[in-house]
């Protein structure tokens, strides 16, 4: 896996991604739009931590400047 999600792009995958499992968190599981939601934030906040996304591979994208591989 080659590193595709720069600098910028992790931070706020980064924050969206806690913000939306905090979102499900404090809606107390209400309903399935919660998991929806804190599932999304599962998988910016992974993404974010790797470095890498599937679906920027797909999509030909790369914010990752210079990143190390």
């Amino acid at each position: 896996m080659k590193a595709n999600v720069g600098g910028v792009d992790r931070v706020v995958r980064g924050v969206a991604g806690i913000a939306l499992i905090a979102a499900g968190l404090l809606a107390g599981l209400a309903s399935p739009w919660d998991l929806v939601c804190m599932g999304a934030g599962v998988v910016f906040t992974l993404t974010a931590l790797i470095s890498f996304c599937p679906l920027y591979t797909l999509l030909g994208i790369n914010s990752c400047g210079s990143c190390p591989e």
